[in-house]
């Protein structure tokens, strides 16, 4: 492919939760100049696009086109044709009920190259993520595919339903959620039994999903009864009653649960990692970012004098990676603090010191200045120099306190932490539709930050946090939080992610087990 050629890549991006999308189509999402997007597409996949991407709007929602399918098949062209590399984003697999087809046909009769990337079919992620498999030795070997929304032009049905009916053992109908007393009617007229199990999947496979079950003959006033919405997938079938026994994905604790991380995406990782094990659909916001200091001057001095200095303390994984960093860039390693004792605050700061080859003589067990004051207490270090390399801006409760025990202090600043400055559309849409169920921060910077972020919606940001739970991993970040007006739901216990993770789940426990219990006066 040359620049002037251009091509299309129709990409699957599964559907929803974004651990299924593949590592091909993150790769073609990565290099794209144009995407064109889908509803269905889960707009967080959109991250990966490089900065100056074009994106387009193509979804349908509510029976409301963004864009025509003519319209599509045109951009696409026309945008390929200038020579540009296009991503045609589209939920689930692109060549399952998805047009993908046609557009490929479109591309094909144009002359322009293209790429078919396959995704993850709703077809068959989200009866797995019901805990319903669509083949069983034990009920049956055969499973067919049917869309539930024939095009509304046809004089005559496309679907064999004397033969479908009774012609596979797991029927699937993909977007049927409109036709679906109709889909009901026309079974059991062709031989089904009214009794069959049927499910009705809304939202398969991210937090909203919701799952009903009943018999064929009345499983389209029980979805109604429900308030089943579209997108969601119908399974016809024996295997529906393995549901029972094989449910999963709904019974993780933080199911259910939407949650916003604020983060520096440098440090999240684990943290969403840990949401999303525990069933949480993670909404990553950074609006921190870690860089350097503005100037290494400091750091570059105190480095070259480290054998003056009696201990060094680190208070966060940020000061240890960005010093010992600097310090290879010197030409020096972990030999250079020979003689130097090492404290941190966390074992997590504590273990990336490890990581560089030195066992930290003094760790406290809280994550937090106090404690590190406390634990030098019953050290002597009057007369004696230390070194604090941290962030640009911290507190001076350390340093102050070190230097009433007789310490001299000298603080350097090892990196900065600056706002981010992310795309808060996403987010901002989903508060106002009072999708959202918890914020998390991990230091007042994310707290400042993530309000300032909302400057513009002024009282309407409040009036959204007002249902929104408030999660802080210490009492300075809750302090903070408070002070920015923001209501605070559950501070950790230990200061640490994993402390924070574990309340979150206990949070909400209790609070599921609350709004489920009767009430006192019922």
């Amino acid at each position: 492919m040359t620049k002037e050629e251009g091509k299309v890549y129709l990409v699957g991006a599964g559907p929803g939760d974004p651990g299924l999308l593949t590592l091909r189509a993150k790769e073609c999402i990565e290099k794209a100049e144009v995407i064109v997007y889908d509803n269905l597409a889960n707009r967080a996949f959109l991250k990966y696009a490089p900065k100056g991407t074009e994106l387009i709007y193509a979804g349908k929602q509510g029976g409301r086109h963004a864009m025509t399918q003519d319209e599509i098949n045109r951009v696409i062209v026309d945008r390929a044709g200038k020579g540009r590399m296009v991503v045609r984003l589209k939920g689930g697999d692109p060549f399952i009920f998805g047009r993908g087809g046609e557009e490929a046909q479109e591309l094909a009769l144009a002359g322009i190259e293209f790429e078919i990337v396959p995704g993850v079919t709703s077809a068959i992620a989200v009866p797995a993520y019901a805990g319903i498999p669509l083949t069983h030795r034990d009920f049956t070997p055969t499973v067919a595919f049917i869309t539930g929304h024939e095009d509304p032009v046809k004089e005559q049905s496309g679907i064999a339903w004397d033969r479908i009916s009774t012609g596979a053992g797991t029927l699937v109908f993909l977007m049927g959620m409109g036709n679906i007393a109709g889909i009901a009617e026309n079974l059991i007229r062709n031989g089904r039994s009214a009794d069959t199990p049927v499910a009705v999947i809304q939202k398969g496979t991210v937090a909203e999903q919701k799952t009903v079950v009943g018999p064929l003959k009345d499983i389209g006033n029980i979805a109604r009864e429900k308030g089943l919405k579209p997108p969601a997938v119908i399974v016809v079938g024996e295997v529906v009653g393995l549901r029972r026994q094989l449910a999963w994905f709904d019974k993780r604790p933080l199911f259910g649960k939407r949650i916003v991380v604020t983060r520096a995406r440098e440090q999240a990782s684990s943290f969403l990692a840990a949401l999303s094990e525990l069933g949480a659909e993670c909404i990553e916001f950074p609006t921190i970012e870690v860089v350097p200091p503005s100037s290494f001057n400091g750091l570059d001095g105190a480095i070259a004098d480290l054998e003056k200095y009696r201990w060094v303390i680190f208070t966060s994984v940020n000061g240890v990676k960005f010093f010992f960093e600097r310090l290879r860039f010197l030409g020096k390693d972990s030999r250079s603090l020979k003689g130097m004792r090492v404290a941190a605050i966390g074992a997590r700061t504590g273990d990336a010191i490890q990581d560089n080859g030195i066992i930290p003589d003094l760790v406290p067990e809280e994550f937090r200045a106090e404690s590190v004051v406390e634990a030098f207490h019953k050290e002597d270090v009057e007369g004696l120099r230390i070194l604090l390399p941290r962030a640009a801006q911290a507190r001076e409760l350390l340093p102050v306190e070190l230097e009433k025990m007789g310490a001299s202090v000298h603080v350097v600043e090892a990196y900065r932490t600056v706002k981010a400055h992310g795309d808060k559309s996403i987010v901002r849409n989903l508060m106002e539709e009072k999708q959202i169920h918890m914020v998390t921060f991990t230091s007042s910077s994310t707290v400042h930050n993530f309000v300032e972020a909302f400057d513009e919606e002024g009282e309407l940001f409040f009036g959204w946090m007002e249902n929104i739970s408030v999660a802080c991993i210490g009492p300075v970040t809750a302090e903070t939080a408070e002070k920015r007006g923001l209501k605070v739901s559950l501070v950790a216990g230990e200061y640490t992610i994993d402390s924070l993770t574990g309340s979150i789940v206990e949070y909400f426990e209790k609070k599921d087990s609350h709004a489920k219990s009767p009430s006192r006066n019922g």
